[in-house]
């Protein structure tokens, strides 16, 4: 069993897990073909690739209607507050923040989870 299979399995047998979640909102005039989005877009679908430390990863564009909807969203677990902090400070998380900011604005919020069975 790797490193990532034996933090999952002992997340489930009971421990609370940190969820992350990050919404983002273009700055006007950004749009989906936009290159900057492109770019930053594929860096974060790759993550989990790249930060052993994300124990689940979803993300996507929004397709929701409204004017207050955010645009894109990024949802990870992790198996605790320790684990959340090595990837917001990984040299891959850091370079992909500063991509996202020439172009959106976001709201985050972490919080416990019990990990579905």
């Amino acid at each position: 069993m790797d490193n990532e299979q034996s933090a999952r399995t002992e997340t489930r047998m009971g421990n609370q897990m940190i969820r992350h979640v990050v919404l983002f909102k273009f700055h006007d005039g950004v749009h989906w073909d936009d290159p900057r989005f492109l770019s930053a877009e594929s860096d974060v679908l790759n993550l989990p690739e790249e930060i052993d430390e994300i124990l689940e990863w979803e993300c996507g564009r929004n397709t929701a209607a409204r004017e207050i909807a955010y645009d894109y969203a990024i949802i990870g677990s992790f198996k605790n507050q320790e684990a959340v902090n090595a990837y917001l400070y990984h040299p891959t998380h850091v370079r992909g923040v500063e991509k996202w900011k020439k172009f959106s604005t976001w709201v985050v919020t972490d919080f416990e989870s019990s990990p579905s069975t």
